[in-house]
């Protein structure tokens, strides 16, 4: 689904997926691919608005839990993309890969990265600042567009709720610190890892303001 003339939301597909993001520049970035399974319907989703999987140039993801990494090598061998990730997030392979996938009984699924994504990430006219955002997991990372006043923020937060920061490699403590460092920004756009999105400053803010009357108290 097309938001803007940059930004497409594909939402998650049940159990183990997540909302995916794409935007479309000079270059073409993925962010949270998702479950391997339903790769196909993302594929199709994304063939339906114009998005050729063989002209993506750069797979990235707000942090490595596998509901948001599973598809990355398998998205990649449809063309010629390149999974990136953050020094924060190569340091923190093992915790967010491995030990978050046996908490949960799974089989860790890992991926290979072909380079560092260094901030700000250069699409051509859009330019993407990577924020670090630790709590759900500690290599978490939120992708902010000024132009568009948009900001990717994987599991930080949700509509009127929070990432879990009980994880292997969370904190209460500091998911509430990354919570408030982003409420500070400019966003008109709230684009969660799950659930729906959040449009319009208004309402934007309202939603922090529950989260630190109704939720903070809890992590």
């Amino acid at each position: 689904m097309k938001l803007n003339d940059h930004i497409y939301f594909y939402p998650e597909q049940g159990m183990l997926d997540c909302n995916t993001y794409v935007v479309k520049d000079k270059l073409v970035l993925v962010v949270d691919v998702g479950l391997g399974n339903n790769l196909p319907l993302l594929i199709k989703a994304m063939e339906k608005d114009g998005i050729d999987p063989r002209e993506i140039d750069i797979i990235a993801n707000t942090h490595l839990h596998i509901d948001h990494t599973w598809a990355n090598e398998e998205l990649k061998k449809k063309g010629k993309a390149k999974i990136k990730i953050t020094q924060i997030q190569k340091e923190n392979y093992h915790i967010s890969i491995r030990q978050t996938s046996l908490f949960f009984g799974l089989e860790p699924i890992g991926f290979k990265e072909d380079g560092p994504l260094d901030s700000p990430i250069d699409l051509g006219n859009i330019k993407i600042e990577i924020i670090s955002s630790p709590g759900h997991s500690p290599e978490s990372v939120c992708f902010y567009m000024p132009e568009n006043k948009a900001l990717i923020c994987g599991d930080l937060v949700f509509d009127h709720n929070t990432g879990r920061s009980d994880l292997p490699g969370g904190n209460g403590e500091q998911l509430k610190k990354s919570i408030e460092k982003i409420a500070e920004l400019d966003t008109e756009l709230l684009l969660p890892g799950h659930m729906g999105i959040v449009s319009g400053k208004k309402k934007i803010n309202e939603n922090f303001e529950f989260l630190r009357t109704n939720v903070f108290r809890w992590l």
